[in-house]
């Protein structure tokens, strides 16, 4: 099949303004085979004592949907310049996925204080790829951001979709509200960017979304409209975009396309999961993917270049969180309990190093690689982003299990003392963060590495935008470098 011609570069943060709109050519949809992909048997791993007892199986839900109808018009991402070698795979929150907040107390101590109440109408934020930018899904549209210097690039307040009128079975159908007329229907639930070009994956949400939550519409904001969709049985729970591949992912399964042509490419079948876990990597020419497995804390890798799967129990609880570095070497993943952050060799499996976030369960939002995969952050319902040391030699070979250095907060014991240490609860020697930021328990924020070296930028559910430096020798409280309310009038540009 011969490859259309690409859309013309545009880079967001140069071209705010879409040129004008080319003529609307007409989609045709078709249905391509599917295979399920082999079944494979997980690797037997011991279970850590810190974690909880096994929780009482769940029992399966009867998705059963049908390989989704594949547009054909092909259609290919735009790059701009200076994308490449940053930093790691996007991180994603949503509302849907979010505890219900609690009411945050007022700031004492070292907390910031709180510039602005919770923002009702924000559905959805993710990071693009790099950190460089991230999106806001709102009830009426959507926005994108720069990080450094903050500012607002664009955004596309979406009225009623006009095919709304004409779905209202296919709403009821997913329990879900026909898209309103009127002033209503511009929700966005999910909003995926592809680095700072001009390709975005949109997918409806809120009580009134633009799009039907069962679809993934490509938007192409040279031409303000989308250019190709791609259609499911159940709600879509999150996208994860890359220069040559489409990942949707819905309650139980994961769908796999080329984003040249939209060929389905692979189909997976995952425990349940609602927040739409998901990561891939992002360095040319070395696709690997890392979904939930079938079992209760297990995590799945694929490995196309080698054409491998792995299965890693990764925890004896359901898993809560994980990222992927950008080459795709490491992986860190955090369990319900939210105690423990795990980092393992993506490649085979071993565990590499285990840090500790805390004593007292938390939810875990987000974690993040730093470009260097030096340091990891990590962020939580308790309202504290914290920075760990990665002492890994990521050099080492990947049949190599490299120990720990010592923690220098834990002091060291005499050998007249040492029986102590066997009675001693397991915290007491684990690794802490060297560097911690404190802001709203409650709160759903996800975190990043920003550009600039030792800083971490911080994105709120509350339209909070936070940067923030960090000492990686004295450690210790960071330093806060600049707050916005990225949602209220008077910051926007």
């Amino acid at each position: 099949m011969a490859t259309p011609a690409l859309p013309n570069p545009s880079p967001l943060l140069d071209h705010p303004l879409p040129p004008e709109p080319k003529p609307r050519r007409e989609t045709k949809v078709w249905k391509p085979k599917v295979r399920d992909p082999d079944a494979r048997e997980p690797a037997a791993a011991a279970q850590d004592p810190e974690e909880d007892a096994p929780e009482e199986p769940e029992p399966e839900q009867d998705e059963g949907p049908e390989p989704p109808p594949l547009p054909t018009d092909a259609i290919e991402p735009t790059p701009s310049g200076g994308e490449e070698d940053t930093d790691d795979t996007s991180s994603v929150s949503s509302a849907t996925a979010a505890t219900d907040a609690s009411a945050a107390a007022a700031a004492t101590g070292g907390k910031t204080e709180r510039p602005f109440p919770a923002a009702t109408d924000l559905l959805h934020i993710s990071y693009n790829q790099d950190y460089g930018c991230f999106a806001a899904g709102t009830k009426t549209g959507f926005r994108i951001y720069n990080c450094d210097p903050f500012r607002e690039i664009f955004r596309r307040d979406l009225g009623p979709s006009p095919a709304a009128a004409n779905e209202p079975e296919a709403a009821q159908a997913l329990h879900q509200p026909p898209v309103a007329g009127g002033g209503g229907g511009g929700g966005i639930g999910v909003v995926e960017m592809l680095f700072r070009c001009n390709i975005l994956a949109l997918v409806g949400g809120g009580d009134a979304p633009h799009y039907p939550p069962n679809k993934v519409m490509i938007w192409d904001d040279h031409q303000s409209r989308c250019i190709g969709e791609l259609s499911f049985k159940s709600p879509v729970r999150g996208v994860r975009l890359r220069r040559d591949r489409i990942v949707v992912v819905l309650e139980n399964k994961i769908f796999v396309y080329n984003f040249a042509d939209l060929k389905l490419v692979q189909q997976i079948e995952t425990a349940p999961n609602p927040k739409g876990l998901c990561s891939v990597s992002q360095q040319p020419g070395s696709i690997v993917l890392v979904c939930p497995g079938a079992q209760k804390g297990q995590i799945r890798v694929e490995h196309y270049g080698a054409r491998k799967t792995k299965f890693i129990n990764a925890h004896a609880s359901r898993v809560a969180c994980f990222a992927l570095s950008q080459d795709g070497r490491l992986i860190a993943t955090a369990s319900t309990k939210g105690t423990l952050v795990r980092i393992f060799n993506a490649a085979e499996g071993n565990l590499l190093q285990e840090v500790r976030r805390g004593a007292d369960r938390a939810e875990i939002y987000s974690l993040a690689f730093s470009n260097n995969l030096q340091y990891l952050a990590v962020s939580s319902d308790k309202g504290t982003i914290h920075v760990f040391n990665l002492k890994i030699n990521v050099g080492l070979t990947t049949n190599d299990k490299p120990l720990p250095a010592p923690d220098a907060d834990v002091p060291h014991m005499s050998p007249s003392f040492s029986f102590i240490k066997g009675v001693l609860p397991k915290y007491f020697h684990s690794e802490w963060s060297v560097a911690q930021f404190r802001l709203h328990e409650g709160e759903q924020y996800i975190v990043a590495f920003g550009h600039e070296k030792n800083t971490v930028a911080v994105v709120g559910m509350d339209g909070s935008f936070y940067r923030c430096q960090f000492d990686p020798v004295n450690g210790g409280e960071m330093q806060q470098l600049e707050c916005h309310n990225f949602l209220k009038p008077s910051d926007q540009p």
